[in-house]
């Protein structure tokens, strides 16, 4: 009696996305008698058994809990649901499907008192005026969408958590003017108002789409941007469907002046908090003014050498052991999560603020990156030396220009620091102005953000820097003493390369220019 063959099979495993395994099929040839053998070679039949096992051991059900759950992630999140996106994608969602819900109904009231204005119902009302009506909403909403993406595009990806709020807040007080306008006489009084709420409308539409790509972009973390914005559109369809259709039973039992007010305030107070919470819990990753100043500002202040620069007097002493800052640091270095906690949604554009943990922040003054050269030279100056020479071209300026060109010639950047404040002597407000030069990156916007927040820091302790002097040179000394010192500092021992190396370990991305919020300009020196 001939052996018996042995079959060959051949595994293979299906996995998702995420690398888990959804099903197994086992390839196997069974034995068999010589006779099928020969039958199968003479017909050129080679037929193969494949078993099927799914990774769940029993078969769901056609509509079981799982099943239907496991459709709804697909349809609507991400492929590779939750390793594709970032961690605070879902509590950024949650409270965004929320808030269109309540936005969905509030535009239902709304929108019943733009039609009441224009006259629906009203035998008098004419369709042509109403026509007009809109062709001039419309206009409006074009030129302000061209005019304020002009004026704050730069800035909509490095503040996009407060353009994101903002946005909402135009369209609220957008659906505020519709409710008026049935109670504005009709004329040149109404169309000024439902066109003021088309620019409005127009605003949030700029704002709203810009931050929401930034934001798509930040919550993408397998170059899944594309399917996240169509995922968070679908998720919007279904909830603005299901506003409407609740919408439709509010709409329809809320009829009087009263209670449509009551119903729209409350919603629109519901909106606007949980959209406050929706860009409270993002945590971005990237550097903006306000994270910067709240990351350097900790980590500065927990650097033990620091107390040379704050008190420079044994600085002959001190020198010697700076050169064990090589030891491992004991440097706070906040991460993304933290300083998500602490920043605040609307901040204002360019403050330096010294954020340490346990005190509350101190403002030191005020900071512009990326200025042209006459800003640099002139916004420097007081205004009384700043003023036309031999022509219209020419212009005289205290900054020392061949000291900070020396000082940093080695820098990407050029700064200086001047005071306003020569009034107060006990709260000195300082003006830094960071000249950016064609090489930079990045990295050395950070490093000048950075050294300009230590500078003033150092100004506002100094007692010389606040002392009563009238001489002009002897601020010009004593800023460019402090730039001298501040910037060995951060030079020393590449300590602020040590400072970008911990952030990056912290999870911030430095990579992301977000320091410049207008269209910036750069030198060659």
């Amino acid at each position: 009696m001939a052996p018996k063959e042995d079959s060959t099979a051949i595994t293979f495993t299906e996995v998702d996305e995420v690398n888990h395994p959804t099903a197994t099929y086992i390839y196997s040839e069974p034995a068999a008698g010589p006779a099928h053998r020969e039958h199968g070679k003479k017909h050129g039949e080679n037929w193969g058994r494949v078993d099927v096992a799914h990774a769940s051991s029993t078969a769901p059900a056609a509509w079981s809990s799982k099943s239907v759950q496991d459709f709804l992630v697909e349809v609507f999140l991400p492929a590779g649901y939750p390793h594709s996106v970032t961690d605070d994608y879902a509590p950024y969602q949650l409270f965004d499907s929320l808030q269109a819900f309540s936005s969905s109904i509030a535009g239902l009231l709304s929108s019943r008192a733009v039609l009441q204005g224009v006259g629906v119902g009203n035998a008098d009302a004419s369709p042509t005026a109403a026509l007009l009506l809109h062709i001039l909403q419309d206009t409006s909403g074009r030129i302000a969408t061209i005019l304020f993406a002009h004026r704050v595009g730069t800035a909509l990806e490095p503040e996009c958590k407060m353009y994101r709020l903002a946005a909402d807040i135009f369209n609220d007080l957008a659906m505020i003017l519709d409710c008026l306008s049935p109670m504005i006489p009709a004329g040149a009084p109404r169309v000024t108002v439902l066109s003021t709420a088309g620019v409005l409308r127009a605003l949030c539409g700029v704002a709203g789409g810009s931050s929401k790509a930034s934001l798509s972009a930040h919550f993408s973390r397998w170059g899944n941007l594309a399917e996240v914005n169509a995922k968070d559109s679908s998720q919007e369809t279904i909830i603005s469907l299901i506003g409407m259709l609740v919408g439709s039973f509010v709409v329809s039992r809320v009829t009087s002046f009263s209670t449509t007010w009551i119903c729209l305030l409350i919603l629109q107070a519901l909106h606007l908090s949980l959209n406050y919470a929706a860009v409270r819990s993002v945590q971005m990753t990237s550097l903006n003014r306000q994270r910067a100043n709240i990351v350097f500002s900790t980590l500065l202040n927990t650097d033990p050498d620091l107390t040379r620069l704050l008190h420079p007097e044994p600085s002959k002493q001190q020198q010697t052991p700076a050169q064990h800052s090589h030891q491992p640091p004991s440097w706070k270095t906040l991460t993304p999560a933290q300083v998500s906690k602490k920043e605040k949604i609307f901040e204002t554009d360019g403050i330096l603020r010294w954020s340490p943990t346990m005190k509350p922040p101190q403002t030191l003054g005020y900071c512009r990156i990326g200025i042209s050269l006459h800003q640099f030279l002139s916004s420097t100056a007081p205004s009384s030396s700043t003023r036309s020479t031999t022509s219209s071209r020419s212009l005289r300026t205290p900054v020392p220009i061949p000291q900070l060109t020396t000082l940093f010639s080695k820098e990407d950047y050029i700064l200086y620091l001047t005071n306003s404040s020569r009034s107060s002597k006990k709260n000195p407000t300082w003006h830094a102005n960071i000249l950016l030069k064609n090489t930079t990156t990045s990295q050395s916007q950070l490093k000048a953000w950075a050294h300009a927040l230590l500078a003033a820091r150092v100004l506002s302790t100094s007692s010389a820097a606040t002392a009563d002097s009238t001489s002009t040179s002897d601020q010009v000394e004593t800023t460019m003493n402090v730039l001298e010192r501040t910037l060995e500092f951060l030079n020393e021992g590449s300590r602020f390369n040590r400072y970008t190396t911990a952030l990056i370990d912290n999870g911030w991305d430095l990579s992301i220019a977000a320091l410049e919020t207008r269209s910036g300009r750069r030198v060659v020196v």
